[in-house]
C-alpha cells in the first residue's frame, strides 16, 4: 500500500500549509514585512497536497462520484462500474497526464526553472514534477482499483 503510505505522509502538508499561511499573514498584516518565498512555499504545499494525496484518496474510496446510481447497485454492477471507470476513465486520464507533462517537466529541469520573483523559491521544477507523480500514483491506484473489481466479478462478492 505504497499509495496509502504516500498520502498519510503528505496529510501532514495541510497542516504545515495552514501554519506558514498564518505565518504569511501575521507578518504582512502585523509587522508589515512580505516574504516572498514564504508565499510561494503555500502554493508548494498545496500542490503537494493536492497532487500526491489523490491516488490515496482513490484507494480510500473517498473521491467524488455520483452516488445516486451508485449506491443503489448490487455487489457485482458496483463492481463492473469501478472495473470500467478505471479502465476507461482514471488509467487513461493519467497516462495522458504524464505523457503530456513530461515534455514540460522535462524543459524545466533542464533549465533549473526558478521562481519569475526575485526572491521567490527557485525550485518550480520540482513543482512541476508533481505532474508526473500524481499520474503515476494516480495510474497505480487505477489499476489496483481494476483488479479489485475484478477479483470481486470472479469471487461473486462485493469489493
Amino acid at each position: 500500500m505504497p499509495v496509502l503510505a504516500i498520502g498519510n505522509i503528505v496529510s501532514w502538508c495541510a497542516i504545515l500549509m495552514v501554519v506558514v499561511e498564518f505565518a504569511v499573514v501575521l507578518m504582512r498584516y502585523v509587522f508589515g514585512i512580505g516574504f516572498i518565498a514564504l508565499q510561494e512555499s503555500v502554493i508548494y504545499l498545496h500542490a503537494a497536497t493536492f497532487m500526491l494525496a489523490s491516488g490515496a484518496v482513490l484507494a480510500r474510496d473517498g473521491h467524488v462520484r455520483v452516488d445516486v446510481v451508485y449506491s443503489r447497485l448490487g455487489p457485482r454492477s458496483r463492481a463492473l462500474v469501478d472495473l470500467f471507470g478505471a479502465l476507461l476513465f482514471v488509467v487513461p486520464l493519467a497516462l495522458l497526464t504524464f505523457d503530456v507533462a513530461l515534455p514540460y517537466v522535462a524543459r524545466s529541469w533542464a533549465i533549473l526553472e526558478g521562481s519569475r520573483e526575485t526572491s521567490g523559491l527557485p525550485f518550480v521544477y520540482l513543482l512541476k514534477t508533481l505532474i508526473p507523480a500524481f499520474a503515476v500514483l494516480l495510474a497505480v491506484e487505477g489499476i489496483a482499483m481494476a483488479l479489485k473489481a475484478l477479483a470481486a466479478l470472479a469471487a461473486g462478492r462485493e469489493r
